[in-house]
């Protein structure tokens, strides 16, 4: 008989919700791998009783283990989970004959109780990162290259999060479909954008980046081309907001207010951040310009298209013309 890799039960813990349903297939795809005739039987703790538990797991006509994939094992009730924890006693004795269990916990400290228990008795707890801090979204996106033996430029993985970072599967997708399509080595900024151009956060970046750079006239084109396309004001206002948040983190960084660590922002980022010709006084003046243009965007009395070209204006001149 084919031995299974890992241990019989595995539980698979919190964390970024795309990443936790991630692992757990991939868990469920090697168990199968491992042993191709084993059947996948799915069980939903919130459902599920001790004996659909243990009907899964004892063999059957067809096959005599199971790859058991338990959704939800903090709704589990006290029989499932005295069920569950015996088989995890008894399996570990003989993991190599022994069905596999892979349970997705949600996480919190619901189910603490059990979770405890099963870890205790042997069962393999896998903890998931929940990808909340923008270093740990970027170091996704290049895990994701590294994985398919590929590299992409560090600016380019910051526009990918930039737009997509609150999105994980679709980051994750989108990964996956530049490295099939093109073969450059490293992924490059324009690469990138030749992909996302029909995103709004796109055209907002590159609104923002004219703008800091001090081209007006540009930034002011794309704004109305923009708008002109279907694009929402808050959409270009929140990429703007973006942007003058990082001007903000890294002066503050500079000036030894925050550290590099408080600023969550990769340190080769606030590098890139030109302070030159900012002032207090001038930051200050295109965070209230910008205030002002999102309140415009959300009145039905509200120009949002001037508030904007206004808002441009003031961040390419740093500031200075409302002083």
């Amino acid at each position: 008989m084919a031995k299974q890799a890992g241990k019989p039960m595995r539980i698979v813990y919190g964390g970024d919700a795309y990443l936790n349903e991630q692992t757990v297939r991939d868990l469920c795809h090697q168990a199968l791998t491992a042993r191709p005739d084993a059947d996948l039987i799915e069980l939903d703790a919130t459902t599920a009783d001790q004996y659909s538990f243990n009907e899964a797991v004892s063999p059957s006509l067809l096959s005599d283990i199971s790859v058991v994939r338990i959704a939800n094992l903090q709704n589990a009730d006290d029989k499932l989970g005295n069920a569950m924890l015996s088989y995890c006693k008894q399996a570990g004795k003989d993991p190599d004959n022994s069905s596999i269990v892979i349970c997705q916990h949600e996480g919190g400290n619901k189910g603490k109780r059990l979770l405890d228990q099963l870890t205790k008795a042997g069962a393999d707890k896998k903890d998931i990162p929940d990808l909340k801090k923008p270093e740990a979204k970027l170091n996704f996106v290049l895990t994701q290259f590294e994985r398919r033996n590929r590299r992409i430029d560090p600016m380019a993985a910051q526009q990918l999060v930039d737009v997509l970072g609150e999105r994980t599967g679709e980051l994750a997708a989108m990964c996956n479909q530049l490295c099939f399509d093109f073969d450059d080595n490293p992924m490059g900024l324009n690469r990138v954008n030749q992909y996302l151009t029909a995103n709004a956060q796109v055209t907002g970046f590159a609104l923002a980046d004219a703008a800091l750079a001090g081209r007006t006239a540009d930034a002011i084109i794309m704004m109305r081309s923009a708008i002109e396309q279907g694009t929402s004001p808050i959409a270009l206002i929140g990429a703007l907001a973006s942007k003058l948040r990082g001007v903000a983190k890294a002066a503050a960084v500079k000036s030894g207010t925050i550290s590099t660590a408080e600023a969550g922002m990769p340190s080769w980022m606030l590098k890139k951040v030109r302070l030159g010709g900012w002032t207090s006084a001038g930051l200050s003046a295109c965070i209230q310009t910008l205030a002002w243009a999102d309140e415009q965007s959300k009145t039905n009395g509200g120009d949002p298209v001037y508030a904007l070209e206004r808002s441009i204006e003031c961040i390419a001149a740093k500031g200075r013309e409302r002083q």
